[in-house]
């Protein structure tokens, strides 16, 4: 008997430890009005895979609600969390939900966007680790942009790499054509991501896709 991957998503889903009710409220808050945050799965490997490297300082690219820096905060009591948001809206309720579990004075919000305002996170670096997680279309160049602000050994994860399979199959049937540029976009930049002589990458298949990039060559040195 073959178990299909929607089967073991609910067995793994099924095995995660209850969260605090104020996350779960996160979380029902996200699925009513439509906010994209990760997958549950997809969290707790992002989670453990940060808590093996133990970055001091990690950089988000889409802050959204706020809702993975939330988690990764709670769970790295010991990171600092910058992280970049360009929709007011998203930004101020991020802002608050930040507040409500007092951790504002170690997650840091920038309201922008993070293909051109890259001063005031440039300022901040070096970051241990960079957690991509914003508009799919433009992966490569955020990846391109902030990747020279991550320090000797850092790690890059990348999240939404598998748009639900999307990638696999032959995509030139969609017949949606926003949907089909952009998983087009998206393999390409998982081609790109693994060929980049920089680094050293795995694509996981846990929730929506989540590929670690490892940086091998001399890291960013502030000046």
């Amino acid at each position: 008997m073959k178990i299909g991957h929607q089967e073991l998503t609910g067995y793994l889903e099924q095995l995660i430890k209850p969260r605090p009710p104020e996350i779960m409220k996160l979380e029902a808050y996200a699925e009513e009005h439509g906010v994209p945050i990760m997958e549950p799965t997809g969290i707790e490997a992002l989670l453990q895979l940060l808590s093996l490297k133990n970055p001091k300082k990690i950089l988000e690219i889409g802050t959204a609600i706020g809702y993975s820096s939330i988690r990764m905060a709670l769970a790295l009591p010991e990171a600092e969390i910058f992280t970049i948001e360009r929709d007011e809206r998203r930004y101020q309720e991020a802002i608050k939900n930040i507040q409500s579990f007092q951790l504002e004075n170690r997650i840091h919000v920038f309201f922008g966007d993070a293909l051109s305002e890259s001063d005031a996170v440039h300022s901040m670096a070096p970051y241990d680790a960079l957690f991509i997680d914003a508009a799919k279309g433009q992966y490569q160049k955020f990846f391109t942009i902030y990747e020279k602000m991550l320090a000797e050994g850092g790690i890059i994860f990348t999240d939404n790499v598998l748009f639900k399979g999307l990638v696999a199959g032959d995509y030139n049937q969609i017949e949606n054509k926003r949907i089909k540029k952009l998983v087009s976009k998206i393999d390409h930049y998982n081609h790109w991501l693994m060929e980049h002589p920089d680094y050293q990458t795995a694509i996981l298949p846990i929730g929506d896709g989540l590929a670690v990039s490892k940086k091998e060559v001399k890291g960013y040195e502030k000046t």
